[in-house]
């Protein structure tokens, strides 16, 4: 589970910094992400079902220049692959595939760099960001060019992402590289993908609105998560990317994006891995020592956690989705699932005993409000 903590960019007034959670990054190590200044939003409706060219567009940019080594992919399966031959059908070459290998080198050299998969969250289109970050860069990162509160705002997290300025060199060229793969190929890929998927929209939010928000209703409230947005990523499979906002007003949650109505339960599967996060954190802390968070040895337990927590959700709110639920992931280690998928998951899974404790214990109790 990726997790930041995280309010969506508007002209509202900022909100103070707030405390954030650690996040998995492509070698299963567990890097601290940075802490935002950050301005809030509010809508009349809960939990909505949405999709954004520019988060799809950014982590789709991450995707094409990670070496994913993760017991559960940080991206879509084949996602590179079967964009790049799409592009080579079409005779199309960017500056995001001539500047491929540089920019992946100095991203797979950088525990801070990985982490700024999460930038786009923190704006609400692609004109924004674009511009922003040009600006940002423009400025060589300083903080007192922002043209406006919220953008000073904006400028503060950019510099949180990117301090040094070899990482601002990074994001000049790889920011350059994606608006021309926007502009030559991935806005009218993304459209059309919206356009084939969009019963699969419809489809996904009556499963979320009327089978397993109303179940989970509580565990929702009493975990602070109370509203949020739910997006729809095409480049996103069992890894989602999480981000909450402060107070538990509003969370942000990216999930895979289903190819088709019959595969609308594997945004549920994602998002019952990502809702679980307090629980887990909460288990990890209390059942590891200061040592072992020191050491790292905490950190990599998050993954496994964060999957049997999910299976665990289910089993208790909406257990018809639990077997599902763990067939999806055991599938995504590259394993076939067999004939019981929920003890094949504990063991592709492992996790101490006393914090698969605490999690079962902390699911129990935040469902009775304790």
């Amino acid at each position: 589970m990726k997790k930041l903590l995280y309010s969506a960019v508007t002209s509202l007034a900022t909100l103070t910094i707030v405390g954030a959670v650690g996040c998995a990054s492509a070698t299963g190590s567990q890097p601290k992400p940075v802490e935002p200044i950050i301005t809030g939003r509010s809508t009349a409706t809960l939990w909505p079902i949405k999709t954004r060219e520019h988060v799809d567009l950014w982590l789709h940019g991450f995707a094409l220049l990670s070496n994913d080594s993760s017991q559960v992919p940080l991206f879509r399966t084949g996602h590179r692959d079967e964009l790049t031959v799409l592009k080579n059908k079409a005779n199309v070459l960017t500056q995001l595939d001539v500047n491929r290998d540089r920019l992946g080198s100095q991203l797979a050299s950088s525990r801070l760099l990985i982490n700024a998969q999460f930038v786009p969250f923190y704006f609400s289109s692609l004109e924004e960001m674009h511009a922003t970050i040009d600006r940002f860069v423009q400025s060589n990162g300083s903080p007192g060019a922002g043209r406006s509160q919220t953008e000073a705002a904006q400028f503060a997290v950019l510099s949180s992402y990117f301090q040094s300025g070899a990482d601002r060199t990074w994001l000049a060229l790889f920011a350059s590289s994606l608006w021309d793969e926007d502009a030559k190929f991935y806005h009218a890929y993304w459209v059309q993908q919206q356009r084939e998927r969009a019963n699969v929209i419809d489809s996904t939010t009556a499963m979320w609105q009327h089978l397993m928000r109303p179940r989970i209703t509580r565990f929702l409230t009493n975990t602070q998560q109370r509203d949020g947005d739910i997006l729809l990523s095409l480049p996103l499979a069992g890894e989602g990317r999480t981000l909450s906002a402060s107070g538990g007003v509003r969370t942000s949650v990216a999930v895979a994006f289903p190819n088709r109505p019959s595969e609308v339960p594997q945004a549920m599967y994602v998002l019952a891995h990502e809702l679980v996060g307090s629980v887990t954190n909460a288990a990890i802390t209390d059942n590891t020592s200061p040592a072992d968070q020191r050491s790292g040895l905490a950190d990599r337990y998050a993954s496994a956690a964060s999957v049997r927590a999910g299976l665990m959700l289910l089993e208790k709110f909406v257990p018809e989705l639990a077997d599902g639920y763990a067939r999806y992931y055991v599938a995504a280690t590259g394993a076939v699932p067999n004939a019981t998928p929920r003890v094949q998951l504990a063991t592709l899974f492992p996790l101490p005993n006393a914090i698969r404790d605490a999690i079962a214990r902390q699911i129990d109790t935040v469902d009775s409000g304790i």
